[in-house]
């Protein structure tokens, strides 16, 4: 087991430093740009490619170490550089977290390639969860999946909502109720290969922040999968529906066990967003000058950004120990994985807020990067998880107590 180290080795510097660089060289000047046009970022997803961090190479050395610290580096790296670009980035790797957390081995073999694709053909991978009435309240899909025995496959139908890459993704992962009774413990998740007939983008979202990354419905009308695309497989959803309808326990339930994996990777990216504010602010305060001295020398200044950077240390730690935790396979018994992302979420918003402050009218105005780094912040503290939802979740466990 790997030891929990705050000394980062060569190979986690490195890789830090390859995305640092990529993020300051393409992401920062191509930022502003992408967030007016609202448009997915091709031309950015395609230099990533090139250099293989938009790959699933990349993902499974980045999932490979023992440690757990290599890919929280990578997510706050590119979103120091630009949040809506990164998540155009990483959005595939949510539909690889949940193949790679409900998929057998030979399933994680065949569709996280897809995901992704190849620097000259670039696929994208959509996870599709939440639905216009089901968005918190995972437990009240409607999205359903009917196995059809005679021709060994499972038809879907559907409305799903707020799914990134959704709609133009060339592999969908759809979680939906199997026994609707069950509630979560009656989903199961699905991959809807390329090209399948009957599912389609809905409406496409303009959104206050991470605009640069697309986030649309996901239509699903008589959409027909083989049964080979149920993840997991059909013995084992057999299997566990059993349990769950004899009222015993369920260990994995579709949609949970990819935001456990997530959520710190989200509380990454957030930290990321947070930094560069943070720095801005602190450069800008050194430089400009008012009543004949730089602001910062004044406590009042000096103040907000000694808070800002103690609460982006803090939640880097708790976002390292909850990786470190994940990738040791050590259990979340008091809410760590949502401990570190409700926290990074939030100091994302508060630090970034107070870059704005500290800039005055400059840091109001779209010439100056705090206040698309302040839009790009909130959605941290919704999507994944409200803050909400991540106090419920570590009240629950320290407490035992099933709290509504």
């Amino acid at each position: 087991m790997a030891e929990f180290s705050l000394e980062l080795n060569e190979d986690q510097l490195q890789i830090q430093k390859w995305v640092h660089d990529f993020a300051e060289q393409v992401l920062r000047p191509a930022a502003s740009e992408w967030d007016e046009r609202e448009e997915t970022p091709w031309p950015i997803i395609e230099e990533a490619a090139k250099i293989g961090l938009y790959s699933w190479e990349f993902i499974a050395n980045v999932f490979a170490d023992p440690q757990g610290l290599t890919f929280p580096l990578a997510c706050e790296e590119l979103c120091w550089g630009d949040a809506g670009l990164a998540m155009a980035i990483l959005g595939s790797t949510l539909a690889v977290s949940g193949i790679a957390g409900n998929g057998t081995p030979e399933q994680i073999a065949e569709w996280v390639p897809q995901c992704f694709g190849t620097p000259d053909k670039i696929q994208l991978g959509a996870f599709a969860v939440s639905e216009p009435d089901a968005g918190s309240d995972v437990s009240s899909l409607r999205t359903r999946a009917v196995y059809d025995a005679a021709t060994d496959e499972w038809v879907l139908n559907g409305a799903k909502t707020w799914i990134t890459n959704g709609g133009i993704a060339d592999v969908h992962v759809i979680v939906a109720a199997v026994d609707p009774e069950l509630k979560a413990r009656g989903h199961a998740s699905f991959v809807v290969p390329p090209g399948t007939p009957g599912l389609r983008m809905g409406q496409k979202f303009k959104k206050h922040g991470i605009r640069a990354s697309h986030t649309a419905e996901v239509i699903l009308e008589d959409v027909r999968v083989p049964g080979s695309c149920l993840l997991g497989g059909k013995d084992k959803l057999d299997e566990r529906l059993a349990r769950a309808r004899e009222g015993k326990s369920t260990k994995v339930q579709a949609a949970m066990s990819t935001f456990e994996a997530s959520r710190p990777l989200v509380g990454a990216q957030a930290i990321g967003i947070a930094r560069a504010a943070y720095e801005y602010a602190l450069d800008y305060a050194k430089e400009r000058v008012q009543f004949g001295k730089p602001i910062i020398e004044n406590q009042a200044i000096a103040f907000k950004l000694a808070d800002m950077k103690m609460e982006i240390d803090a939640a880097r730690l708790l976002v390292w120990r909850a990786c470190w935790m994940g990738a040791t396979r050590k259990p979340f018994l008091n809410g760590e994985g949502s401990m570190s992302k409700l926290k990074a979420g939030e100091v994302a918003v508060k630090v970034t807020e107070e870059a704005i402050q500290i800039l005055g009218g400059y840091g109001y105005v779209r010439e100056y990067p705090v206040e698309r780094w302040h839009r790009d912040s909130k959605i941290y503290t919704i999507f994944e998880g409200t803050s909400e939802i991540q106090r419920l979740v570590i009240a629950r466990a320290i407490s035992g107590v099933h709290i509504r």
